[in-house]
Formats: structure tokens, C-alpha cells, sequence
């Protein structure tokens, strides 16, 4: 996946799930026309759940509780003769997918007061373990924390230097000892150096293998035995389905797992991972990993994860995002609400509206996680055209700063120069400048989207671009 441009992330976005959930929503369909429900409508709509989640690489064990769950529930006096039947068992599909996945969320638990806390990441080669290492490193950080990152991989080529690189990126100081230590023996200095500097966190890189061999799990035990290891989490690539689960067993039988990151959750289509691990492992999922930026790793929230697995879209993240990229003061923030109240934003806020919206994964990301969206995003191509987009930002990027401000200086022969500029056809400028125009009147209108806290709008005050 590349941070590149968004059209990359428009695909990733649309995937993850995606089979499922198609899968889901058709079978709530079927319920919801129903006006009243027999048993045998429950039951074959949860023998089409049932196939779903199979397809879906979910544990067969796990499947097999989860919807004698259901039925269980579904099948009675009250959901029968309830108003809305198709909606209630719905209801309960989502509580019981809620309580497979955990129910709670779960945090790092990090060591009281002033004292260190150390963690150790494990997982097999290729899971992204160096990757997200780094991330969880600066997610601590912005609580406040001090993290130190240790280079404990003395054996695959350059993962002290791409530790250091991502340490780098995230601002975390990095201890390394080379290749010729013992990695027991470099946890331990670690330690030694946080305590003098401040440290009070410190997270071991440990070093992965492309399967389980007793090498590894020895190395694990050793630094275990060696550094007073707090909390151990477990690295697994929610790509691979149940194989993550089997992965997950084994670390946690040989030594001891307390809680999992599922990464590269973007690119899994099926969803089998998220849903198994808990009731299978009983260890709790602590993030997710849904791209390569440091928000792109989310705090696990199996009911927010139950949301978009069902297609029900998960508003909370998106908020928790837009909190997270929004990087423009207050003040700027509330003159830029006021401009768009009166419908007199500019080009420059438009720019900025693309900036913002881009740092969130693009406008497909957002629209993935909005209520009702779920059956229309294999659809997103069509609704929005990422390569427009690129050249309407050239063409803003194509004028003066006193076109930017003032959108009615726009004559034909600065048309005529912006088109040359952002190599277009002046229709495609004209065109653009139309709609910007219909949008700011559209905006005008509904002053209402702009009515947030703090003088925050829609989103936060972040504008889309239409």
C-alpha cells in the first residue's frame, strides 16, 4: 500500500470485509421485508450467516457457537411477535458478534507512577511486527509517554536500521547494540539505559521467523527470564485468517501472549481473524492495523468492528480520525466555519479541505465508515473520481493567491491561463468553477452542518470538495 495518492487507498478501503458484509446485509435484507418471521425464516437466514463466516475464514468451532447463539435468542416469544422481528434479530446478531470479539475494550496496561513498563512484540517474519513496534511506540507517545524502542532482531539484514528509520518517523528514541549481543542481554542494558534517561516504556523488537521453531520460542523464554516483561503482544496478519488464530495459539501455549495486534486488516477481504481470535485464543485484540500512517492504527473496538463488519459504518473511528488529522488552530478553524456559514469559503480553504481529507485515507475512507455506505462501496469508483479530484487540485494549485481568495476574478483569459498551467481543457476549468460555485450556495443553505462544538462543522470543520 502506498501514501502516495489516495486512489491506492480508495481500493484498500472498499476491500476490507468486503465479501462478508455483502454477504450479511443481503441476508438482513431478507429479514427486514419480512413483516412477521417463522422459525424457519431465522433459520435459514442463520444458515446463510453461517456459510458467510465460513467463507469468511472463520474458525468452524466458532462459528458453530455463535450461531446456536443466535438462535437461541432469536428463536422466541418476544422477537417473534415483536413490532420489527427482521430488525431484532439483527440486534442480537450484532450483541453476540460484539461478544465474540471481546465485548471490552482493552488497553495496553502500562505499570503505575513513575515506574518502567516493558513490553515485548513477537510474531512470525512478514506479519509487520518492525512496522507496528514503531507505531504503538508513538501512539504512547501521544499519551505522553516516553517510549524507547530496542533492536532485538540481531538476525534478519537491516531490521535494526528499519527500526531506527521507523523510530525516526515517530519521533522515539531508538537503543541498538548491533548484531553480535545476545538478545536477552540487549533487554536487559535497555532497561539500564531507560532508567537513566527517562524512559518509561520500553517495547523489545524481538525477532520473527517466516514459521514457529523451537529457536525462536527459546529466544522468547530467555528474554523473558532475563527482563521482567510486563506485557507480551503478539503480531499476526489478519490476511492469513485462521492461520493467525493457529499462530496466535501457539505463541501464547509456548510463551504466553497478552493480547494480539491483527495487522494488514485493509487488505482482509474475509474478516476471519478479527472474529476468531478472542473466542479461540481467549487473548484480547488490542489494535488493528488498516494502513501504513501512524492513525492507521486503531484501538480495537469489537463494537465498532462489529459495525463494519455488518455494514452499519462506524461514525465513533471516523470522528476519532478526524480529531487525529485536523491540524488547523481554533481560531483559523471558527473564521473558516463563518466563511462557509455565509458561503463565502475560497479556493484556499478547498485546498486545505483536500489536505485534511487526504491525511484521513481520502474521501472513500471516510464514506466507508458512514452508516448505510456498506452496499454501495464496491461502487465507489464511479462515485468518486480520484483522477478529478488530482486535477482540480492542479487547477487551484494553478492560480494566484489572489484567484484563490477572490473566485470572481475568474475571467476567461485567467481561465484560459490556469487550464495551460494545470494542463486541462478550459471546459474542465469552467466546469470545476461552476460546481465550486453550486457548492458554495449549497453550504449557504444549510448552515446547520456547520453547528458543531467549538465552532468545530461537519467533520470537524474538515470541507469536502464537492
Amino acid at each position: 500500500m502506498s501514501e502516495k495518492g489516495v486512489p491506492e487507498k480508495i481500493e484498500v478501503e472498499r476491500m476490507a470485509f468486503e465479501s462478508l458484509t455483502d454477504k450479511l446485509q443481503n441476508v438482513f435484507k431478507n429479514l427486514r421485508s419480512k413483516g412477521r418471521l417463522t422459525e424457519d425464516d431465522v433459520k435459514s437466514a442463520l444458515k446463510e450467516v453461517k456459510m458467510a463466516l465460513l467463507e469468511a475464514d472463520v474458525n468452524f468451532k466458532v462459528v458453530k457457537q455463535f450461531v446456536k447463539a443466535i438462535e437461541e435468542r432469536a428463536i422466541g416469544a418476544d422477537v417473534m411477535n415483536g413490532l420489527n422481528p427482521g430488525q431484532m434479530v439483527i440486534k442480537i446478531v450484532n450483541e453476540e458478534m460484539v461478544a465474540l470479539m471481546g465485548s471490552q475494550t482493552t488497553e495496553i496496561q502500562l505499570q503505575p507512577g513513575k515506574s518502567i513498563t516493558v513490553i515485548m512484540m513477537c510474531g512470525l517474519q512478514g506479519a509487520g511486527k518492525t512496522t507496528t513496534t514503531a507505531k504503538i511506540a508513538g501512539k504512547l507517545k501521544l499519551k505522553g509517554k516516553k517510549p524507547l524502542l530496542v533492536a532485538c532482531d540481531i538476525y534478519r539484514p537491516a531490521a535494526i536500521k528499519q527500526l531506527q528509520i521507523n523510530g525516526e518517523k515517530q519521533g522515539v528514541d531508538v537503543f541498538a547494540m548491533g548484531e553480535n549481543h545476545k538478545p536477552a542481554d540487549i533487554a536487559r542494558a535497555a532497561i539500564e539505559h531507560a532508567k537513566k534517561n527517562g524512559h518509561n516504556v520500553v517495547i523489545l523488537d524481538t525477532a520473527g521467523r517466516l514459521h514457529i521453531d523451537e529457536e525462536m520460542m527459546t529466544e522468547l523464554q530467555e528474554i523473558k527470564k532475563e527482563a521482567e516483561i510486563h506485557q507480551t503482544l503478539l503480531v499476526v496478519d489478519a490476511m492469513t485468517g485462521q492461520d493467525a488464530v493457529n499462530v496466535a495459539k501457539e505463541f501464547d501455549g509456548k510463551v504466553g501472549v497478552d493480547g494480539v495486534v491483527l495487522s494488514k486488516m485493509d487488505g482482509d477481504t474475509r474478516g476471519g481473524a478479527a472474529l476468531s481470535v478472542k473466542a479461540v485464543t481467549g487473548k484480547p485484540i488490542l489494535y488493528v492495523g488498516m494502513g501504513e500512517k501512524l492513525s492507521d492504527l486503531e484501538q480495537f473496538y469489537p463494537d465498532r468492528m462489529a459495525s463494519r463488519i455488518l455494514g452499519m459504518g462506524d461514525v465513533l473511528t471516523l470522528i476519532d480520525k478526524v480529531q487525529a488529522s485536523i491540524d488547523i488552530d481554533e481560531g483559523k478553524e471558527k473564521e473558516m466555519a463563518a466563511r462557509m456559514k455565509k458561503g463565502k469559503f475560497d479556493f484556499n480553504d478547498y485546498l486545505e479541505s483536500m489536505k485534511q481529507m487526504k491525511k484521513m485515507g481520502g474521501l472513500a475512507g471516510i464514506l466507508g465508515m458512514m452508516p448505510g455506505m456498506g452496499r454501495q462501496m464496491g461502487d465507489l469508483e464511479s462515485m468518486v473520481d480520484e483522477k478529478q479530484l488530482a486535477r482540480t487540485e492542479a487547477i487551484v494549485l494553478s492560480m494566484t493567491p489572489a484567484e484563490r481568495e477572490n473566485p470572481k476574478l475568474l475571467n476567461l483569459s485567467r481561465k484560459s491561463r490556469i487550464a495551460r498551467g494545470a494542463g486541462v481543457d478550459i471546459a474542465v476549468v469552467n466546469r470545476f468553477v461552476k460546481q465550486f460555485e453550486q457548492s458554495q450556495k449549497m453550504m449557504k443553505q444549510l448552515p446547520g452542518m456547520m453547528g458543531g462544538k467549538k465552532g468545530r462543522g461537519l467533520f470537524g470543520g474538515m470541507k469536502f470538495p464537492f
